[in-house]
């Protein structure tokens, strides 16, 4: 998750080439990549300041110093203001299968990664209280609207990962698990978070409970039988 208000397309190169074999990004794309920047900036901002259905698109765009047709044509939706810092990982469990050394699995490449971001302390993982990173969060998951428009976001994560493991029914099946699995782990972090504890705190309970969701992905949803009384 982007919180630093990075444009979502792999982040902002220089005008000299990246290093990565990537073309150099010319100065009409690199002012584009920083206005979207400014305007989302600005409205985070306000947003932060009065809520979000406090705030009209017109006062963005004001702030901003753009018009309204301006701002929606790096905007679609106002909820996309903020979403749009999710826009950089809805390929991101994709980017991990394909990725994956040869002789490692999707589902422990997977793993790998989610231990990773724990350890890093990836506000995407929800085991991170920098305190802007908590506004953040309590402003996406306080807004029903943003809430609501989260879910386009996953979904289009489910289907770049269903199409990483082959596109077949069970690996579509396979994808929904998984990203609903990555979901409810990082909403767990958050909770515990917002209701006080430090991320240093919740770090070991986190890891935990990944490591057993992973292996229950691993082994299929049926729980282990209980011996009869």
């Amino acid at each position: 998750m982007v919180m630093n208000g990075e444009n979502p397309g792999n982040g902002d190169r220089s005008d000299s080439a990246a290093g990565d074999g990537s073309p150099p990004v010319g100065l009409r794309e690199r002012k584009k990549r920083l206005t979207y920047q400014a305007v989302s900036d600005a409205a985070i901002t306000m947003f932060l300041e009065r809520g979000f259905d406090k705030v009209s698109v017109a006062e963005v765009a004001a702030a901003a110093d753009i018009s309204k047709p301006t701002l929606f044509r790096y905007f679609p939706a106002k909820e996309d203001l903020v979403l749009h810092r999710f826009a950089d990982h809805e390929d991101e469990a994709a980017r991990v299968v394909t990725d994956r050394a040869p002789d490692e699995t999707p589902l422990d490449a997977l793993r790998r990664h989610f231990l990773d971001g724990l350890d890093r302390r990836d506000p995407v993982t929800g085991l991170c209280d920098a305190p802007h990173v908590l506004a953040f969060l309590r402003l996406l998951y306080g807004t029903p609207s943003l809430v609501a428009r989260l879910h386009a976001y996953q979904g289009r994560s489910e289907a770049a990962l269903a199409r990483a493991l082959g596109g077949r029914v069970p690996d579509r099946l396979a994808a929904g698990q998984i990203i609903a699995v990555q979901r409810i782990l990082a909403l767990e972090n958050w909770r515990r978070i917002d209701a006080g504890e430090s991320a240093d705190r919740v770090y070991a309970g986190a890891v935990q409970a990944t490591e057993e969701a992973f292996v229950q992905l691993r082994t299929g949803l049926e729980p282990p039988s209980q011996p009869r009384a």
